[in-house]
C-alpha cells in the first residue's frame, strides 16, 4: 500500500522480486543498483541467511518525478527463495504495490518455478490481497544459458491466468532486460496508484521519468 507523505510531498511505493532459490533475484536489485546515479538510489542493505544465497531483502529507494510534483520513491525488495522461509516471504510481501515474478529460464527448474508462483499467490491471498489485482511484470531470467525453455514456453507456463500480463526474456547476469523489468514495473504500479486515486491514468497526469 503507497504511503503518502504531504509535508515532504513524497510518495513510497513498494515493489517486490519475487520467485524460486538462486533464479536471479537478489542478482537483478544488485545491477539496478550499480546502472543507477548515486542521486537517485539510496544504500543497498543485504541480510542472508544461513542456508540461502539470496539476500534477505535489498533495499533501494529510487527517486523519480511523476505525480503533480511529487516525489516517487520505490522501495526495492527481494524475499528469500527457500520454502523454509516463507514466513519472511509474507513479512516482506506486507503492502506491496508492484512484484517482479522472476522465473529461472532452465528447464529443471520448471516444477520449481510453478510452485513459487502458486506461492505468491497463497502469500497475497493470506494478507487479503490478490495476484490477479496486483500489478506484475513476468521475468524470464537466465536466457544467456544453455538448455532453457524457450519464452513461448514459460508464457503457457506461468502467463495463464486469463489476462496476460507483461513479461520479458533477461540475463541479470548480464544485465539484459534488467532496467526494462524495473521501468515496466514501475509504470505500472504508478498508473495503477494514480488510477485508484483520481481515476485517470498515469500518462495523463504527468509524463513519468524514471532514470
Amino acid at each position: 500500500m503507497a504511503f503518502i507523505n504531504y509535508a515532504t510531498r513524497e510518495i513510497q511505493l513498494k515493489i517486490v522480486y519475487y520467485g524460486c532459490g538462486l533464479c536471479g533475484k537478489t542478482t537483478n536489485l544488485q545491477v539496478i543498483h550499480e546502472l543507477l546515479g548515486d542521486d537517485s538510489k539510496g544504500k543497498l542493505t543485504s541480510l542472508a541467511t544461513n542456508q540461502d544465497r539470496t539476500l534477505f531483502f535489498d533495499f533501494m529507494p529510487l527517486a523519480a518525478e511523476a505525480i503533480k510534483g511529487f516525489t516517487t520513491k520505490f522501495q526495492m525488495y527481494t524475499v528469500p527463495g527457500q520454502v523454509m522461509y516463507n514466513l519472511t516471504r509474507r513479512l516482506v510481501l506486507k503492502g506491496v504495490d508492484g512484484i517482479v515474478f522472476v522465473a529461472d529460464s532452465q528447464w529443471e527448474k520448471m516444477e520449481e518455478n510453478v510452485e513459487s508462483f502458486n506461492n505468491l499467490a497463497e502469500n497475497l491471498s493470506l494478507q487479503g490481497d490478490s495476484v490477479d489485482k496486483t500489478p506484475y511484470v513476468l521475468q524470464y531470467n537466465k536466457q544467456d544459458l544453455p538448455d532453457v525453455a524457450p519464452v513461448n514456453f514459460l508464457e503457457f507456463l506461468l502467463n495463464n491466468r486469463g489476462v496476460r500480463h507483461p513479461s520479458i526474456a533477461s540475463s541479470a547476469k548480464t544485465g539484459q532486460g534488467v532496467l526494462e523489468t524495473l521501468n515496466l514495473i514501475a509504470r505500472l504500479v504508478l498508473n495503477n496508484f494514480v488510477r485508484t486515486q483520481t481515476g485517470k491514468s498515469a500518462a495523463e497526469q504527468r509524463e513519468l521519468v524514471l532514470m
